[in-house]
């Protein structure tokens, strides 16, 4: 590939004439990039601040005893305490066809009531217990810093095993003591430390970490609940809203237990793919707010870039013609005119890109580097894609810009313009 040196001398010797004016508007398309770099950068380090604190599992849902029944039903009178037993676990599992998991959850101390004593060797705390299942860590949003999770065989065969919470652990034990493998005793009774947790949940982190987790059916048998079950964990199967499955299972649960239709009191619930919905909304909301408000500005800086070629076009109208007059085609001056606003749009814009992109890098290296854990705010960046519709939108823009002057320099007659003073 041959560089026109000759042309692109002309090039630099035509925007060094006007060095303020280039630059000024060559900072319009510089700044319309950098905004567009940090806005989406800061959004995508929102993004992940918020959902490191969501569960890895984002459509499981909670349903729990509400309260008692205030509708009569079937002769059945108001008042009843409607409870949840093992059965009702086995019955969901195999009658409501959307649910593809569903675990029940028993606590002590979590919902009410004392939390349990607890001891390891001359060291003692309170803490709320609840039951574990099997990746139990994904729904609780918690990462496993020492040992494993609960598994299924701890379940199959009631091991009197635990996971306990960081600050369970600083208070039980001596910095540097081995955990694992270790018996601690609630209310008189031994467990094996299986593994440590730390909660990656917003504002309730300590609360969380003060939580000792055992398999489930395990704690029902330990603490005097084998007949009952507090709340179930139900995660849909593939491919359906947890909203359905949510209102399935309540639906199931109110004809299985006598409840009228229209008594909506018994059964509280959660599910968190409604929230999960909310989150994803509002982030394709910033991402389109920072899109439109730095396309405005590229889109002003480019606007900056024509007229300033206008300019250009104007004073040069001479040259233009002498260069006709000689036999120069319309599409080569076009192609010079449009040259000029792609170099300097393409420029200001790659530069705009590149200091963004440094900025979001350099944010990101001192948030790791002093260990601070900023709430909702993590390792903000510039993907590759985005950065590469960025400077496509730059290029558009650049063309754009030069058309009207590039379109007046090609329409210059020769013979008017040599008579140009």
């Amino acid at each position: 590939m041959i560089i026109d040196t000759e042309k692109w001398g002309e090039i630099f010797k035509t925007l060094s004439r006007h060095k303020l004016r280039t630059s000024l508007t060559a900072f319009g398309v510089f700044w319309g990039i950098f905004m567009l770099t940090v806005l989406l950068g800061s959004g995508k380090g929102f993004e992940r601040g918020v959902m490191e604190g969501f569960p890895r599992v984002s459509n499981f849902i909670y349903i729990w005893n509400g309260g008692k029944t205030q509708i009569p039903w079937q002769g059945l009178p108001v008042g009843r305490n409607i409870g949840f037993t093992p059965a009702d676990v086995e019955a969901i599992r195999k009658d409501v066809p959307s649910v593809g998991r569903i675990e029940g959850q028993n606590s002590v101390g979590v919902w009410g009531g004392s939390p349990p004593y607890t001891v390891h060797k001359s060291k003692n705390g309170v803490f709320s217990v609840a039951g574990g299942f099997e990746h139990v860590e994904d729904i609780q949003s918690m990462k496993i810093i020492e040992g494993r999770s609960i598994n299924a065989l701890d379940m199959k065969e009631r091991r009197k095993v635990v996971l306990i919470g960081k600050r369970v652990r600083d208070q039980l034990f001596v910095k540097g003591e081995p955990v694992l493998g270790e018996n601690i005793t609630i209310n008189g009774i031994n467990f094996l430390v299986i593994g440590v947790t730390e909660s990656l949940q917003q504002g309730n982190q300590q609360q969380e970490d003060e939580k000792v987790y055992i398999p489930n059916i395990t704690l029902r048998y330990a603490f005097n609940q084998i007949g009952w079950v507090g709340s179930f964990m139900i995660i849909p199967k593939a491919g359906i809203h947890a909203k359905v499955t949510e209102e399935d299972v309540k639906k199931y649960l109110a004809q299985r237990k006598k409840i009228s239709p229209d008594d909506k009191g018994v059964f509280g619930s959660f599910n968190l793919q409604d929230e999960s919905d909310k989150v994803d909304g509002l982030f394709i909301g910033i991402k389109a707010f920072s899109w439109i408000i730095a396309i405005g500005t590229i889109f002003a800086g480019a606007v900056g870039v024509g007229n300033i070629m206008l300019i250009v076009v104007k004073e040069r109208t001479r040259e233009i013609g002498l260069r006709k007059a000689l036999g120069a085609t319309p599409g080569s001056i076009t192609l010079m005119i449009m040259q000029e606003s792609l170099f300097i749009t393409a420029v200001a814009g790659y530069s705009g890109l590149v200091v963004g992109a440094l900025l979001l890098e350099s944010i990101s290296r001192a948030l790791s580097s002093s260990g601070a854990k900023v709430n909702f705010f993590s390792n903000p960046e510039m993907d590759f894609k985005t950065a590469v519709v960025a400077m496509v939108v730059l290029i558009v823009a650049g063309v754009l810009a030069s058309l009207m002057p590039a379109r007046r320099a090609a329409s210059v007659n020769p013979i008017v313009a040599l008579q140009d003073e």
